[in-house]
C-alpha cells in the first residue's frame, strides 16, 4: 500500500506542481502554489495536487486535480478532492472532460446547463466546443456544481 501525505503546498514545491500540471495536460493558467494542496510520497516528491481557484469574488473552482501517472488509481486524487472540499464554501464549480464526470459525481457535483453557469464557465465551454470542431475528440467539457 502506497503511503502518502496530503498537506498545503509550500512555495518550494511550485516547480513540481507546474511540472505535474503540464504532465497531466491541464490548463496551466492561474497556478498559485498558495491555493494548492499536494500529495507527497515518502521521499517528499509531489505525486498529486489540486487547488481551489477563484474567479471573481463569489465564484470558486475545484481545479488542477492531477496525479503522476505511476501513482494513479490509488485514491490520491480522491483524497486531494476530499481535502479541498473540507470546509470550502459553496457553491463550488469545476470543469472536466465528460469521461471524468462520474468521479466528481461521487462527491456530489452535478452537471450544469449553460444558462445556469457563471459567465467565465460559459466562455470556457464555448471555446472548448469550438476547438473540438478541429480536434474531433467527441469529448464534451462538463461544467459541474456542488451546492
Amino acid at each position: 500500500m502506497l503511503k502518502y501525505t496530503i498537506r498545503p503546498a509550500l512555495e518550494s514545491e511550485s516547480a513540481q506542481i507546474k511540472e505535474l500540471i503540464n504532465l497531466a495536460g491541464i490548463n496551466p493558467t492561474g497556478l498559485d502554489w498558495r491555493r494548492f494542496v499536494v500529495a507527497l510520497d515518502d521521499e517528499a516528491r509531489v505525486i498529486g495536487c489540486g487547488q481551489l481557484k477563484p474567479h471573481g469574488k463569489d465564484i470558486l473552482e475545484l481545479a488542477s486535480i492531477a496525479t503522476r501517472p505511476e501513482f494513479q488509481k490509488q485514491g490520491i486524487a480522491s483524497a486531494i478532492i476530499e481535502e479541498l472540499l473540507r470546509g470550502s464554501p459553496r457553491p463550488l464549480y469545476l470543469m472536466c472532460i465528460s469521461h471524468n464526470g462520474p468521479l466528481y459525481e461521487k462527491f456530489g457535483f452535478r452537471p450544469v446547463d449553460s444558462p445556469q453557469m457563471p459567465r467565465y464557465f460559459q466562455r470556457m465551454k464555448k471555446l472548448f466546443d469550438m476547438a473540438d470542431v478541429f480536434r474531433r475528440t467527441g469529448e464534451e467539457l462538463l461544467v459541474m456544481k456542488l451546492e
